[in-house]
């Protein structure tokens, strides 16, 4: 049989070198590609600065697991396998594309390595990668043209829905797929033997052409080849058009995310709190105000869905929804920085892409950060945009008396300094049990026990604050307050973008604590943990109540005493500052579950998905437009899971917990507790 001839030899109608195809198409994609990376490069040159270089060993980490892992892919479990598949696929596949085009130049070419039994293996690999990658890809075509899953749609207000590039580009992945199987397959019914994978495309193809003439092997070994380098190029230069453009930027986004939890990017990066005074402007207003991680984030969204998904304010109906965030952030970028013609830079995004009403929806609860699997980061741009707003003076009306409250008094309800301490000195029956130091006028203690605003003023939320010092006491944990010296922590004021109010706040605190001499800090308030933890970045150890008391019953030096009712199902809820910004969710349970004859279920949603109650970011004090609240959805969710007693760790949820009861028609069928509250009576 006359041997196949390779596309670097082959002349097309017996006088057209078609080697000549080969060396202009990789010349011309190249150059295209080239270019079309240069333009989207020019924004990010302009964007506001970022130190992004950092840990770097935590960063690589992130890249094995994240990117290269694909570790957050099956959390939903059918698109994360179809992703897994084709990524790994594309990985095996690199190394042959490589080659083919190398092929187109050379024939028979080989990578060094890959002659001789390694190749072998290489083969069998890469033959039933693709084959895995085309059905993988006419899974997920089926599955996003037909069944349309309700995370992918798209509301007229946003725009067009992406269905069909989604579709277009992995039809474009299966013809890569299809196109280098065909090519091989062709070559091996010519006579070039070599053992083929059972079942694979190309075991396929080359027995349907086992009685093929030589010239239809000839012409479908060059045609397929041509069909897999255009379509290999034109792919190439597609993907930064368009959402696929991750398919570039993810290992650079995953290597650059953020590696800390909880905290808030500075104003800008490089300048100092003292400095801050000299900035003519505060927060994002135009779109290069926005760092170029922020950008990159635009250009690295994959419009999955699942950040949408899991955010507590879409699923309410309010305004806002965070993949929009990143695909809008991504056109606006696309209209003015256009790939021909001239740049439109210093345009304003407020009011052009995003409304008012949609950033100040954020609750800050972390969970679209925590379910991205590409590393998108959503808080600090949300914060960086309402910095913006507080700096034009577009504070929301009800958020304007608490803002001057906290000013005035240290705290969002305007109170008196002097009644900070009154839950622990004024109520006689509780100081006879449990005598509360005020760290003033020469009294000392090991640790502080920072209260925070709402559990010292809200009457409700005295209780936690009560049975917090009573678990503190039974610890043998030698302990005090502020009283009067301490101030709100700031955590809600940081996130909602007063920055100067809370850089006033935050030194209030800090100066008190260190003039209190305490070697350690405790507190009940996940959002006063999180601030003084992460925020104020104390050189002291800051620990939830719930830390302290899983160690002592560990130690066996607090024991329990059984339920009260045995009857009663607990659930507990994850506070988002406490599991997903702080990562502690396993000392609440141990201590809760240490209680003997309690019987505890899980939520669907919990640990790192756990559901907003609604109170982050001052939102018990901003009114935004929603269907339902969120804490009645909360609850209807602990009903569902068929408990009737819902744990808190925190007094804001506490507050939207026992709210929600009652607007859910559960009043009277269930009811909500403090895990201090329930820990303090049960202690022996």
């Amino acid at each position: 049989m006359t041997p196949i001839a390779g596309p670097a030899s082959y002349k097309l109608f017996g006088f057209i070198p078609t080697i000549i195809f080969s060396q202009l198409i990789p010349i011309i994609g190249v150059a295209l590609f080239g270019y079309i990376i240069w333009k989207r490069f020019a924004p990010l040159l302009k964007a506001a600065p970022d130190n992004r270089f950092e840990n770097i060993p935590e960063r690589i980490k992130n890249l094995f697991n994240i990117w290269l892992a694909q570790s957050r892919q099956p959390r939903y479990m059918l698109a994360g396998v179809l992703h897994i598949i084709i990524f790994f696929g594309f990985l095996v596949l690199s190394i042959r594309s490589t080659s083919l085009v190398v092929i187109g130049f050379a024939d028979g070419f080989v990578l060094p390595g890959l002659g001789g039994v390694l190749g072998d293996i290489y083969n069998f690999s890469k033959d039933y990668a693709a084959t895995a990658v085309f059905f993988a890809c006419l899974v997920a075509a089926v599955r996003r043209g037909v069944f349309k899953p309700a995370r992918y749609a798209v509301p007229e207000k946003y725009g067009h829905d992406h269905t069909s590039e989604a579709v277009f580009v992995l039809a474009l992945i299966m013809t890569l797929m299809l196109s280098e199987s065909l090519f091989e397959a062709a070559a091996h019914a010519g006579g070039e033997g070599g053992f083929l994978p059972p079942l694979s495309l190309v075991w396929i193809f080359a027995a349907m052409l086992h009685n093929a003439s030589p010239g239809t092997l000839q012409g479908l070994h060059i045609f397929s080849y041509f069909i897999h380098d255009l379509t290999f190029f034109f792919f190439l230069c597609f993907l930064p058009l368009g959402k696929h453009f991750h398919v570039i930027t993810s290992i650079f986004n995953v290597f650059f995310m953020r590696i800390t939890r909880g905290n808030i990017k500075p104003v800008k990066h490089g300048i100092s709190d003292e400095a801050l005074d000299d900035l003519d402007s505060f927060g994002v207003k135009k779109l290069e105000d926005f760092t170029w991680k922020h950008l990159l984030d635009f250009y690295t969204c994959a419009d999955c869905g699942r950040c949408s998904d899991q955010c507590p304010a879409n699923a309410v109906g309010r305004p806002l929804s965070p993949r929009f965030i990143s695909i809008k952030g991504r056109d606006f970028i696309f209209k003015n920085y256009p790939l021909r013609g001239e740049s439109n830079p210093d345009q304003p995004v407020m009011g052009t892409i995003y409304e008012n009403d949609e950033i100040w929806s954020c609750t800050t609860c972390g969970a679209c950060e925590q379910e991205c699997p590409l590393g998108i980061e959503y808080i600090d741009k949300i914060v960086d945009l309402r910095r913006g707003l507080v700096d034009e003076g577009e504070v929301p009306q009800t958020l304007q008396k608490p803002l001057k409250a906290l000013e005035k008094r240290g705290n969002p309800w305007g109170k008196m300094e002097k009644k900070r301490a009154d839950w622990a000195i004024k109520d006689e029956a509780f100081k006879a049990e449990c005598e509360v130091k005020v760290l003033e006028k020469g009294v000392e203690a090991e640790t502080l026990y920072f209260v925070d605003s709402i559990s010292s003023y809200d009457e409700r939320m005295n209780s936690i604050a009560r049975s917090t010092a009573k678990i503190l006491k039974a610890a043998g944990v030698d302990f005090g307050i502020l009283g009067k010296q301490e101030k709100d922590s700031g955590n809600e004021v940081l996130r909602f973008g007063e920055e100067f109010l809370y850089q006033d706040l935050k030194t209030q605190n800090i100066d008190a604590i260190v003039e209190s001499g305490v070697k350690e800090i405790v507190t009940a308030d996940p959002h006063a943990l999180n601030a003084l933890k992460n925020d104020y970045k104390l050189d002291l150890p800051v620990k939830h109540i719930s830390q302290v008391i899983s160690r002592e019953i560990a130690y066996n030096k607090v024991q329990l005493k059984p339920v009260e009712d045995s009857e009663k199902i607990y659930t507990y809820h994850d506070p988002c500052y406490l599991g997903r910004h702080n990562g502690i969710y396993d000392n609440p349970r141990e201590a809760i579950d240490a209680i003997p004859g309690l019987k505890r279920v899980e939520m669907d949603k919990h640990g790192d998905r756990s559901f907003c109650c609604g109170g982050g970011g001052l939102m018990l004090f901003y009114e935004p437009e929603e269907e339902v609240r969120m804490g009645v959805l909360r609850v209807k969710m602990a009903h569902d899971a068929g408990a009737n007693v819902i744990i808190t760790a925190c007094p804001f949820c506490m507050v939207n917990i026992e709210d929600a009861i009652k607007v859910a028609g559960f009043e009277g069928e269930m009811e909500a507790i403090d895990f201090s509250e329930l820990i303090a009576n049960h202690i022996k």
